[in-house]
């Protein structure tokens, strides 16, 4: 049981299950240095760098404090002088792996001139970026991120993704529901592709080997007449040549246009309607220190 009640899944795949607050202390760099023991030759960096190449070469199970330790050329017990344990190190490599493709994104995403790009193009880019990055950490897919704890690169994604969809002039829940879809569909497709990909591991079976083994059976059930549907289609229906992801995301796309039309439609028959992402903003606080600067 977590600190904060909540209960971590049997392979510890549960992202925010540890100590909260002890993990949004390391991702915030709030979090104090070893101050006992010699001189550390380790960072909180290369512990996380090192997590995250382990759980991409062998998946997430194979990350524990004593294989890290192995990786690192440590002790165990020096690790925990770092982070307390697998659980807040998982909040770590989360924050780490979605802050990948905020590197090459604008400070400003928008158009040369200043005014604000287009959101088509903003959903096309965070879509085919999204998919990018599960397909480098496969892992991703395997954790439980209904209660992340968000750190600097969550929040900047955030930001830089609301940033470039404020020209949709939805209301605010409307453009996280735009995230949330395009990331739901995002995060389906590369399932399926991942789900595909494992299955020829865990079997040695390769996709063709496997339908052709299921040939003969689904000839003679189109031949009874029970499949009708089926069969009358045409015989590239199932080609791999077909990309379900960019139908599927133009579909997306072309949804999301139609409610921009419906809601300028409101806005010109009542200017009143004005959405909140478009109310000028009031005073802002006084900036934080950065929460990058130093995460070691």
């Amino acid at each position: 049981m977590a600190k904060d009640g909540s209960t971590a899944a049997a392979d510890g795949t549960t992202a925010g299950s540890g100590d909260i607050a002890r993990s949004l202390e390391l991702l915030w760099g709030a979090g104090e240095r070893p101050s006992r023991g010699p001189k550390p030759g380790l960072t909180l960096d290369r512990i996380v760098t090192a997590a995250v190449a382990v759980a991409d070469a062998e998946g997430l199970p194979a990350v524990s404090m004593r294989r890290l330790s192995t990786e690192l050329g440590t002790g165990t017990m020096s690790l925990y002088r770092y982070v307390p344990g697998k659980a807040e190190l998982l909040d770590l490599m989360l924050d780490r792996v979605l802050g990948e493709p905020l590197s090459a994104e604008p400070d400003r995403p928008a158009g040369a001139d200043g005014t604000p790009g287009d959101w088509r193009v903003a959903i096309d880019a965070m879509a085919h970026t999204y998919l990018d990055n599960l397909r480098r950490h496969p892992w991703l897919l395997k954790i439980n991120q209904a209660r992340t704890v968000l750190g600097p690169s969550a929040l900047r994604g955030l930001e830089l993704a609301l940033s470039a969809l404020r020209s949709m002039r939805l209301r605010d829940p409307e453009l996280i529901g735009v995230i949330i879809t395009v990331n739901s569909f995002v995060e389906g497709l590369a399932r399926t592709q991942g789900d595909a990909a494992e299955a020829v591991a865990q079997t040695g079976l390769s996709d063709e080997q496997f339908w052709d083994s299921q040939r003969p059976y689904l000839e003679r059930a189109m031949l009874s007449g029970a499949y009708p549907m089926m069969a009358g289609m045409s015989e590239d229906t199932f080609s791999a040549d077909f990309d379900h992801f960019e139908f599927g995301l133009q579909r997306l796309i072309a949804g999301f246009e139609a409610l921009v039309q419906e809601r300028t439609a409101e806005r010109t028959a009542d200017p009143a309607a004005e959405p909140a992402t478009n109310r000028t903003p009031g005073p802002t606080a006084e900036p934080a220190p950065d929460p990058t600067a130093d995460r070691t």
